[in-house]
């Protein structure tokens, strides 16, 4: 549970520490709202993913015991990251205005 807290807490930090916009060299501004909106997403989307590893976690271990339950966390823990990663990767082309 903790792992779930931290990755939402880092998704948001991600989020908030971006940098603040500037225009580019084409004239693009990049918008402080964009980056809010997707930094968000992120948090959200992480969030959604932790509860549903907490939740396979628990049916694997009544299921299967704890071995299984084990195994499902893991999965769980690795999607988890997949989609903050991503998420991240959204704010970040967000914050840049792409």
């Amino acid at each position: 549970m903790d792992r779930r807290r931290l990755s939402v807490v880092v998704a948001l930090l991600a989020a908030l520490a971006a940098p603040p916009p500037l225009a580019s060299a084409a004239g693009k501004k990049k918008s402080v709202k964009n980056t809010a909106k997707e930094g968000a997403k992120t948090g959200g989307r992480t969030a959604k993913e932790g509860v549903l590893t907490f939740g396979r976690s628990v049916k694997g271990f009544f299921t299967g015991g704890p071995k299984a339950a084990k195994e499902a966390w893991k999965a769980g823990a690795a999607q988890t990251k997949r989609t903050a990663k991503a998420g991240a990767r959204s704010t970040k082309a967000a914050a840049k205005g792409e």
